[in-house]
């Protein structure tokens, strides 16, 4: 099944966001090595412009191992009606029922409709990198999952690395910093109803892609000085500080928890799991692990 483009007509309305066709005064920075273009003006907001949502449907939640099932990007430009780009593959190993009780795709079904791997992957890394920029932000929610995911497949299946071509904006770690100590869970569905952004299609690639971005949109309108009029490079790095201080934090945590069991078993696999988090504080958006295997259900 090849890549399916459509616009999304009607759907993308979060009080009438993208709508307005607002042209930034630029200026110039750096990224990655490159001399590129930003929004560096007060008042001027990285949301009222191009945006690429992205988002994957996997077979499980392992970076290293588990594999892309469905794909997303979404190209938000303002005036114009989005347009989603879509893909399903043929992961190469089985679905857990676990995992396709979630996203609704079955290994049967995969096999039968999807792509391989291989190609989608290719297709998938290609059009992100001509899409993203320094001047339009990926959003994608828990970022440094689905990055890190294509990263290993990438690595997997052509042997070459994801390059980051511009700012990435999750709203998972901007809404876990802005409002620390708030309980209950911070799923996408839980925060897009905590913030009032409408969530359609939850647990598919376009669905929660489109719902990240509406997310995102809504925290750089709710707090401006410290998301929405950032320069998107200074969020950016931001974000990488932040990220760290969390998965520190939780990983500390996490040792705190071995402590307390008393099972010796237990607490030596939280200290396990507490080292491994603690490897990837300074590993965002992409974590950076050794070689995937490329052996199928490795």
């Amino acid at each position: 099944m090849p890549r399916t483009a459509r616009a999304v007509r009607g759907t993308f309305t979060c009080d009438r966001a993208f709508r307005r066709d607002r042209t930034p005064t630029a200026g110039h920075t750096t990224w990655q090595g490159g001399y590129f273009r930003i929004m560096d003006d007060s008042g001027v907001c990285w949301a009222d412009g191009p945006l690429l949502a992205f988002d994957l449907e996997t077979t499980g939640v392992d970076t290293d191992t588990d594999r892309i099932v469905t794909a997303t990007l979404i190209s938000i430009v303002p005036g114009r009606d989005p347009v989603s780009s879509n893909w399903l593959a043929d992961p190469g190993i089985e679905i857990p029922e676990e995992s396709s009780g979630v996203h609704g795709i079955t290994t049967e079904h995969a096999r039968s409709h999807g792509r391989s791997a291989a190609a989608v992957v290719d297709e998938l890394a290609t059009t992100l990198s001509e899409s993203w920029g320094p001047s339009t932000p990926l959003i994608a929610f828990n970022a440094s999952f689905d990055l890190s995911v294509l990263h290993a497949e990438l690595r997997r299946h052509h042997g070459r690395e994801l390059s980051v071509a511009g700012p990435v904006v999750d709203p998972f770690c901007i809404d876990r910093q802005l409002d620390r100590y708030r309980k209950g869970k911070r799923t996408l569905g839980a925060l897009c109803e905590h913030h009032g952004v409408r969530a359609d299609g939850a647990h598919t690639s376009d669905g929660d892609a489109l719902a990240a971005a509406r997310l995102a949109w809504r925290l750089a309108k709710s707090y401006p000085e410290r998301v929405g009029e950032l320069p998107l490079e200074r969020l950016h790095d931001n974000q990488v500080g932040w990220y760290r201080e969390q998965t520190r934090n939780f990983a500390d945590y996490l040792d705190k928890q071995a402590g307390k069991v008393s099972e010796a078993a237990e607490a030596e696999r939280l200290r396990q799991r507490a080292a491994r988090v603690r490897e990837d504080a300074d590993s965002w958006p992409v974590r950076a692990r050794p070689e995937p295997s490329t052996v199928p259900g490795a």
